[in-house]
């Protein structure tokens, strides 16, 4: 597997979007219009894109800017036939490693409770639930994790 860092204009990035939109319309349902419009990619400038061996885009993630010293992660993706296979722990390690290489101390994330493999992931990664932030305040279907960056 191989990491590429790159930005919202890489058409791998792109296309992974696209599927996890479509699946993402389909686990929220109703909600999906919500959320949806806090998901643009237009200018992302931190993203990550995991290719298999053949360069097959695989898997995906990236952040934005939260606050002065956090980061929001965004986008994670991983193709539903490469699941299980600690593909989605590299494009998060990466992201907090680029994150942490440009001075910021925190990563925050939002994901649904109807995505229980995207929770169990952060929870292994050592992310902790937090009170919901901005948007996703009052809103029941709303995770809000965070995790410092180990220097």
């Amino acid at each position: 597997m191989k990491a590429l860092r790159t930005d919202s204009t890489n058409i791998q990035f792109i296309e992974l979007v696209k599927l996890l939109d479509e699946e993402l319309a389909l686990r929220d349902g109703d909600d999906h219009d919500f959320y949806h419009q806090f998901n643009s990619i237009d200018a992302l400038k931190h993203v990550v894109v995991i290719a298999n061996e053949n360069g097959t885009a695989v898997a995906c993630g990236a952040f934005k800017p939260f606050d002065e010293k956090s980061v929001e992660i965004k986008r994670m993706y991983t193709l539903e036939d490469q699941r299980g296979k600690g593909i989605a722990s590299l494009v998060l390690q990466e992201l907090e490693d680029w994150a942490q290489e440009i001075g910021f101390e925190k990563t925050v994330l939002e994901t649904g409770q109807k995505q229980p493999e995207a929770i169990q992931l952060y929870k292994k990664r050592g992310y902790i639930q937090t009170p919901n932030f901005g948007q996703y305040q009052g809103i029941e279907n709303s995770l809000c994790f965070e995790r410092k960056l180990v220097k």
